[in-house]
Formats: structure tokens, C-alpha cells, sequence
């Protein structure tokens, strides 16, 4: 019997789990709450794992997988989820941290900006037809960016990170399990 991650989200109607993980069988079908976060996705240009920085030469940890995509194609939420951060200007550029359970996905690279106001703060990308509010709920699949060069990049990407807890999680291992449940269904 093989085993997946256990997202363990109680409003999708399974009972709270105490293990991280749980037979395959059991839980396969939860992948149809998913959502690919890549429009136009034309290969995967740095995974997770230590790799030579494209900018520094220097051997570093990528906390992500890189998706290239032409600039302008849409991104979409992984999973449902509350927005629990905005930022840009960072490394990371303009970035959207998603919770959903136990799970961050976060987004880096967009197109667009964040805003402060008496209201709160959001992410706004015009171009794109695009307004987040930070503790906004999002569903699954929806556009909540497009593929950018924000932050320190050298071309067009979305850079997806997964922390499940407090530890970062290689998002291919996900996406595998998405695309078996894909394929078997």
C-alpha cells in the first residue's frame, strides 16, 4: 500500500487526522479539490532541492519549483484556502502566501503590486483584472496572479513553494500525486 502527505482539511468533510500520513487508497480522491497553479506551463526550470544560483553562482537551497510560462499567463490556487500574506520588493517579488489546513502554498515572481489602505492591504494587478485582499478566502483554481519577473529572477516564472507545517515540502511529490489520481480517475 502506498502513502501521500494527509492534508487533513476538516471542511471538505474528512475527519481530523493525527498522522501526517495516510494510505493512498483512503485519500486519492481528495486530489480533485486540486488545481494545477500554471496556465500555459511550458517546463519546470529549477526544482526543490540545493541547486547553483542562476544569479550568484553560489550553491543554495530552493525552497520551490520553477514553472516557466510566457509572461502574462495566469496562476492559479492550488488549493481553497485564506490568503495570510502580501508582500513585495524581496527576492521573491511580488508574492501571495495562501493557507489551506495545515498547508502554505505561496506564489512569488507576479506581475502587479501591494497596496496598504485604512482597509487593509491587497494585491492588485491591473492588467490582469486582479484585486486580493489579504484574509480574503480563495477557492480552488481560481486566477489570483500572472507569471512575472518581480523580485530576482532571470525570466518569466512562477516560483511555488508547499510548507506542510512548519516544513517546506518539494511541490514535485504533489504534483506527482495529483497527476496519479488524474490519470487513475
Amino acid at each position: 500500500m502506498s502513502f501521500m502527505p494527509c492534508l487533513g482539511f476538516q471542511w471538505l468533510g474528512h475527519y481530523p487526522l493525527k498522522a501526517q500520513y495516510i494510505p493512498a487508497v483512503i485519500s486519492r480522491s481528495i486530489w480533485r479539490y486540486a488545481s494545477f497553479p500554471v496556465e500555459n506551463f511550458q517546463t519546470y526550470t529549477s526544482g526543490y532541492g540545493y541547486r547553483t544560483s542562476p544569479l550568484t553562482g553560489e550553491t543554495q537551497f530552493h525552497q520551490g519549483l520553477d514553472m516557466a510560462a510566457p509572461l502574462g499567463s495566469y496562476v492559479r490556487n492550488w488549493w481553497i484556502g485564506r490568503v495570510i500574506s502580501l508582500s513585495d520588493h524581496t527576492a521573491c517579488g511580488t508574492m501571495i502566501k495562501i493557507q489551506s489546513g495545515q498547508w502554505q502554498h505561496i506564489y512569488c515572481h507576479l506581475m502587479g503590486s501591494v497596496e496598504d489602505t485604512p482597509q487593509g492591504r491587497y494585491f492588485i494587478d491591473q492588467g490582469g483584472g486582479i484585486i486580493i485582499w489579504q484574509g480574503q478566502e480563495i477557492p480552488g483554481g481560481a486566477r489570483i496572479g500572472r507569471i512575472g519577473m518581480t523580485g530576482q529572477t532571470t525570466g518569466s516564472h512562477l516560483h511555488w513553494g508547499l510548507k506542510h507545517g512548519d516544513q517546506y515540502i518539494d511541490p514535485e511529490l504533489v504534483i506527482k500525486e495529483m497527476f496519479r489520481y488524474q490519470v487513475s480517475s
